[in-house]
């Protein structure tokens, strides 16, 4: 709860009127639990819509409930696609957007997925990335926060003595890395983590923005005292929108696992390593007009990858619509929406 309040101050939003005080648990747990709590929201407050955003749990669950309770139900971020139905995300997206009367897309190849997926022209409207009207309504905010600030308040124990020197440089790279097909698997966590102490961060000092799931895994394979003692890899604790941010702007490049990252990344103009074997945001790869390239956990292609963005210059790559008015088109597409 501490995290979700800071993200409302840094975010200057107010915190909810309602809490669902939905914590951890399976897929299943916090998917039930969800739609036991929306089902009385719905029932006491009955609204005309219920919009969800994304394809976290709760985006499912709402959606579901909504249904079920008779009420128009309208997905932001609708259409993104991975393919790779071993991934949560991607159930939780194909159901939403097969239950929801309306669908507002943040790029024309999530369009696209939904016309082939037979969706009639009606229920769906390409409106831009919301995210990137966050992005560029903090973007000054984030941007007068002092580096040495971030890296004090915010790195390890036993990661101080690295301070003065992280502190004071004019390139760095960034790191983000949790997902468990990275971080599971004790070959491929230790053959990334090798690669980023030996290479990766002999070329440009990292610093590593670490998730807990990610600190207790690599503990569990005897590589966190690796990680640690590496004197061009700074961790930090997992640090809010804002820092992230700031970093982002300054980063020479990235290297992440997160699908947000590349959407920043490449608005950011910083170019980018996805570490997965897929994507629900090709728009943001080289190939498709973005600023990263997509090379899974495999050494050999992320070598090859990384020597091509270690000497790219800064090009912010801006697909249509990312200019930070999606909001507003959401909006005026539930207000005119015609079934």
């Amino acid at each position: 709860m501490i995290v979700c309040l800071r993200l409302f101050t840094d975010l200057g939003i107010p915190a909810p009127h309602i809490n669902l005080e939905i914590g951890s648990g399976t897929h299943a747990e916090q998917v039930g639990h969800t739609m036991i709590a929306f089902e009385k929201v719905l029932k006491q407050h009955k609204p005309d819509w219920v919009v969800v955003v994304g394809d976290v749990n709760a985006t499912l669950a709402c959606s579901v409930t909504a249904k079920k309770e008779g009420i128009k139900c309208c997905h932001i971020e609708a259409g993104l696609r991975s393919g790779d139905m071993h991934m949560p995300e991607e159930i939780n997206r194909l159901v939403t957007d097969r239950l929801s009367d309306l669908l507002l897309t943040p790029d024309t190849m999530s369009s696209d997925n939904l016309r082939k997926e037979g969706v009639p022209p009606n229920k769906m409207v390409f409106v831009g990335n919301v995210m990137i009207d966050t992005l560029e309504f903090n973007r000054a905010k984030a941007n007068a926060i002092e580096l040495n600030h971030i890296l004090k308040t915010n790195c390890l124990p036993q990661q101080d003595d690295k301070l003065g020197y992280f502190s004071s440089l004019k390139e760095f790279g960034l790191i983000t890395m949790h997902r468990p097909s990275n971080v599971d698997d004790e070959t491929i966590f230790k053959s990334l983590v090798n690669w980023f102490t030996t290479i990766a961060s002999q070329k440009v000092p990292l610093i590593w923005a670490i998730h807990p799931r990610t600190v207790k895994q690599a503990e569990s394979f005897g590589i966190l005292t690796t990680l640690m003692s590496s004197k061009n890899i700074l961790l930090l604790h997992p640090i809010g929108y804002l820092e992230m941010l700031k970093l982002n702007m300054m980063a020479k490049l990235m290297l992440t696992d997160s699908g947000g990252l590349q959407e920043e990344c490449c608005v950011l103009g910083t170019p980018f390593l996805t570490l997965r074997w897929n994507t629900e945001r090709p728009v943001t790869l080289l190939q498709h007009g973005g600023a990263g390239y997509l090379v899974g956990n495999n050494i050999e292609n992320i070598n090859r990858d990384f020597e091509k963005i270690l000497n790219e210059q800064r090009s912010p790559k801006r697909p249509e619509l990312w200019d930070g008015h999606a909001a507003e088109r959401c909006l005026n597409a539930i207000l005119n929406y015609k079934e």
